[in-house]
């Protein structure tokens, strides 16, 4: 596992061991910010990030390679939260990086309350847990944490649908590759 482009471009990320943890792929990794991109690196640069149930903090760190401002960390695993850790000390990574080590919904109304906003909410939890996408997608819905121009993804297994909506959150665009999907949700213009 690697970061694919930008600043830590080709540099080696770790990831704990077990099964527990399961990173995007290199590849789907490269296709989601080329999606999110589409062309326009500079959509990317100075972005805020929540990279919910991180793992390893590879979407966090592609984003920050990318050229991110903040990546939000969202991880309560101890052994995936030192990860990440030591994948940002690794990297140098001393600034626009914060690890939240909370469950999902306490630590989205730990930055909510503190008054975060984000460009891309990137959600990946294990595949098993298919109630943590209900729960977070809906939650979000009616979160001060998106903009009206924020997307978000949520990376699932193709034999699970998240679903299409959720309140003011419109899926816009679903992509396969392997046995990983990609959804893309926005918020539906004119929502409350």
């Amino acid at each position: 596992m690697r970061v694919i482009a930008g600043k830590y471009r080709h540099r080696a990320l770790r990831a704990p061991r077990g099964l527990e943890v399961r990173p995007t792929s290199d590849r789907l990794r490269e296709t989601l910010f080329n999606v999110l991109a589409a062309g326009r690196p500079e959509v990317l640069a100075g972005s805020v990030w929540i990279d919910a149930f991180a793992g390893t903090g590879a979407v966090g760190i592609e984003a920050l390679s990318r050229g991110a401002r903040q990546v939000y960390f969202l991880e309560s695993a101890k052994a995936a939260a030192a990860a990440i850790r030591a994948n940002l000390k690794a990297l140098g990574i001393a600034q626009g990086a914060e690890i939240v080590e909370r469950e999902a919904a306490a630590g989205l109304e730990r930055l909510e309350a503190a008054g975060v906003e984000c460009g891309f909410f990137f959600l990946d939890p294990p595949y098993r847990m298919e109630a943590a996408y209900h729960e977070t997608l809906e939650r979000l819905a009616k979160s001060k944490l998106l903009k009206t121009t924020s997307v978000v993804v949520a990376e699932h297994d193709q034999h699970f649908d998240p679903g299409d909506g959720f309140g003011r959150l419109s899926r816009y665009r679903k992509l396969e590759q392997g046995d990983a999907v990609l959804s893309f949700y926005k918020l539906v213009p004119g929502s409350q």
